[in-house]
């Protein structure tokens, strides 16, 4: 592996060696790398491209790494992937998608990740795409995740594109049986011409099923992106969808949140805001000793809504050490010389 696929590695899932436990890395459409333990293991699918992962009732306090890279220029890579968390078990799965073009042709990765969650099993699935290189290919990333979880079973998604990705189409498609949760907390950064599309839909089928979808966004430049959400009450359960997003330059941003209610003890909200960032946010930053252009930065990469709160009560704290962390890394410099009190 050369250094280029391990600075996407380091980018997309925060591997710097070889992860403990098990996992399975991809590179340019063939298999790099791959472990398994004897509570988790990863099967090569015999009729299409991808693995199996299959997840023993039980399983405490393990974790799985699945990132796939692609540093060829012109390379279209597609994956099924899917995964069998047994009964009762407690796992972290780290996915995610790095792509690296210098050339002038398209690199692309579609991933189809299917989950069949058990009874009582809990699940956090974190995945980050990001793409880089200085060639006129496009980086296209496309993920399709569907998602199956039976009675009081809990998947918790942090999905983030940090940059570089000139197109995604991201399909997030769930059912949920009794007393099952599912919570996506959605991160996306736009840029120059770039678009991205969300298409998230949840069906509540279950009694006191409930799903929380969260998604906070920044479109600059040029770029576009589309928000879907679609919440279907289809029992007594609870659910929410919310939309966030930041506009800067000439960016722009739809959001289509909605809501269906099929039985009377449905309750489902949705929320949804778009704007550019509000004059106090920066204020709030800029008195704490950054320039607007840092303010600006710390907020795209933050969130508009997570600055507001964090920068107000005993949140200060929280936000002080992520803005000295910000200063740091674009002056080089220590902050020092300043008080910030609650």
């Amino acid at each position: 592996m050369d250094e280029i696929q391990k600075s996407l590695l380091e980018k997309i899932a925060d591997i710097h060696e070889v992860p403990e436990g098990a996992y399975n890395i991809r590179s340019n459409g063939q298999l790099e790398g791959r472990n398994t333990t004897a509570n988790i293991d990863i099967v090569t699918k015999k009729d299409e491209p991808g693995i199996d992962i299959i997840i023993k009732p039980g399983t405490k306090n393990e974790s799985v790494h699945i990132p796939v890279i692609l540093s060829e220029s012109g390379l279209k890579d597609m994956v099924y992937n899917d995964f069998y968390i047994g009964e009762g078990a407690d796992v972290t799965i780290v996915a995610g998608c790095g792509i690296h073009n210098c050339g002038v042709d398209t690199s692309e990765h579609d991933g189809i990740h299917t989950f069949y969650i058990g009874k009582n099993a809990k699940v956090k699935y974190i995945e980050k795409h990001y793409g880089e290189g200085d060639g006129a290919g496009e980086r296209i990333l496309n993920p399709t995740t569907i998602v199956h979880i039976e009675d009081g079973g809990y998947m918790e998604m942090e999905t983030t594109q940090i940059k570089g990705v000139d197109s995604t189409v991201r399909d997030t498609k769930a059912d949920l049986a009794d007393g099952a949760t599912l919570v996506i907390k959605e991160k996306i950064m736009t840029h120059g011409r770039q678009t991205a599309e969300t298409n998230f839909t949840v069906e509540l089928n279950g009694v006191d099923s409930s799903a929380n979808v969260i998604s906070r966004s920044v479109a600059k430049g040029e770029s576009k992106q589309v928000f879907n959400s679609n919440i279907c009450g289809n029992n007594q359960c609870y659910g929410h969808t919310e939309c966030d997003a930041i506009l800067m330059d000439n960016g722009h941003v739809k959001a289509v949140p909605s809501l269906e209610a099929n039985n009377l003890d449905a309750s489902l909200v949705h929320e949804a805001a778009i704007g550019k960032i509000a004059g106090d946010q920066l204020i709030k930053l800029m008195t704490l000793g950054l320039t607007e252009a840092q303010a600006e930065e710390q907020i795209a990469k933050t969130g508009a809504n997570e600055i507001s709160i964090s920068a107000t009560g005993n949140g200060v704290e929280n936000v002080t050490k992520s803005i000295i962390s910000a200063m740091s890394t674009s002056t080089g410099e220590g902050v020092t010389g300043f008080d910030v009190k609650a």
